[in-house]
């Protein structure tokens, strides 16, 4: 294997990165066709560096600019951000389900076929937050930058709750955001997801754990406009028991999950959120509708989106306006794959097609 060994004796100066960005420009420019990124890849590698001599695999970088499929990437929880031309998508490291995983990656495509290697965007490690879990990242590019919404277990308290990072692109590297987490304090909370009102309020809409309380909940609060912190109390909207659809338990100690809140607005205005539980023992995507357009209690649960072991899934646009919904399926450790699915927004739901 081909290793460049570059030694620096401070690892800012703009002529040591000026040439490794030529070096590696010159001889894999295909990697991002957007120069931008390569250098932006470059420097975060070495800003967030602590050694004086860094070690990049450069053939790893040079097999080809796109060269991986779906098949070959491990992960759990993907989430798209279509942005400036380019898929990114993001996702929790599936080894070992996401535990003590060190971050994130991010994977760019030109064509959600092929994809590149990935890219570690955020290293939980030189942050102190590589506690337990590293999971369910997603980007939502919000007034000009990028927050990434992500679960990890606190030190404090051992608890799970939502934390916001923040970065300038979506390669990151990002960075701790939020004053601690945006989750309730005393609760076990995950996947955390950005919703914005029509009235361009942010809110962060959650799941309370089912290792908690049993029978799993989704959960709203308002955050600050610089989505530093909440700025209210959280708002149960319904249990995971609550559809008409669920498996029917006698047993009130049986667990019910929740996970991966997502939400939409459709081409008519209807406010839909995904989320995800389990149907007869499989993972599924499930489907509500806002009857008055906008998050709070008045909702209803339409007929689940996928009920064959796939789940933590949201919606996207592609370059050319057709709406895709992503999941990974199956939800079995060490064999979840991003899944890509055409759908059709109908307005006041979404047909697979």
């Amino acid at each position: 294997m081909e290793i460049l060994h570059i030694y620096l004796c401070k690892i800012h100066k703009l002529p040591q990165i000026t040439l490794i960005y030529v070096l590696i420009i010159s001889a894999s420019k295909n990697i991002f066709s957007n120069s931008r990124f390569l250098l932006i890849f470059v420097y975060n590698h070495l800003i967030n560096s602590d050694l004086g001599c860094i070690t990049l695999k450069i053939s790893q970088l040079l097999k080809n600019k796109i060269n991986l499929t779906c098949n070959d990437i491990n992960i759990r929880d993907p989430f798209v951000l279509f942005d400036d031309g380019k898929y990114y998508m993001y996702g929790t490291r599936a080894k070992n389900f996401g535990i003590k995983v060190g971050g994130f990656d991010v994977y760019v495509s030109e064509d959600l076929e092929n994809w590149s290697q990935p890219i570690e965007c955020f290293n939980s490690d030189k942050h102190d937050m590589n506690i337990e879990v590293n999971w369910a990242p997603e980007v939502h590019k919000y007034k000009d930058n990028y927050y990434m919404f992500a679960t990890f277990t606190r030190k404090s308290c051992k608890l799970r709750g939502t934390y916001i990072l923040k970065a300038d692109n979506p390669l990151g590297p990002f960075t701790p955001h939020s004053k601690g987490i945006v989750t309730p304090e005393e609760w076990e909370c995950l996947d955390g997801t950005l919703y914005i009102s029509k009235d361009g309020k942010p809110y962060v809409v959650f799941c309370h754990e089912h290792t908690q309380i049993i029978n799993g909940t989704i959960c709203y609060a308002p955050l600050s406009d610089d989505l530093t912190e909440t700025i209210g109390d959280a708002i149960t909207l319904f249990r995971a028991s609550d559809p008409y659809w669920a498996d029917k338990i006698d047993d009130e100690k049986e667990h019910r999950i929740t996970d991966g809140p997502f939400m939409y607005r459709t081409k008519t205005g209807e406010l839909l959120m995904l989320w995800s539980t389990f149907i007869k023992h499989q993972y599924a995507e499930c489907l509500v509708k806002f009857t008055d357009g906008e998050i709070g209690m008045n909702f209803e649960h339409l007929p689940p989106l996928v009920d064959d072991d796939g789940g933590h899934g949201m919606l996207f646009n592609d370059k050319d306006g057709n709406l895709w919904l992503t999941y990974h399926s199956p939800n079995q450790t060490d064999y979840e794959r991003p899944h890509f699915v055409s759908v059709e927004d109908a307005g006041n739901t979404i047909i697979i097609k």
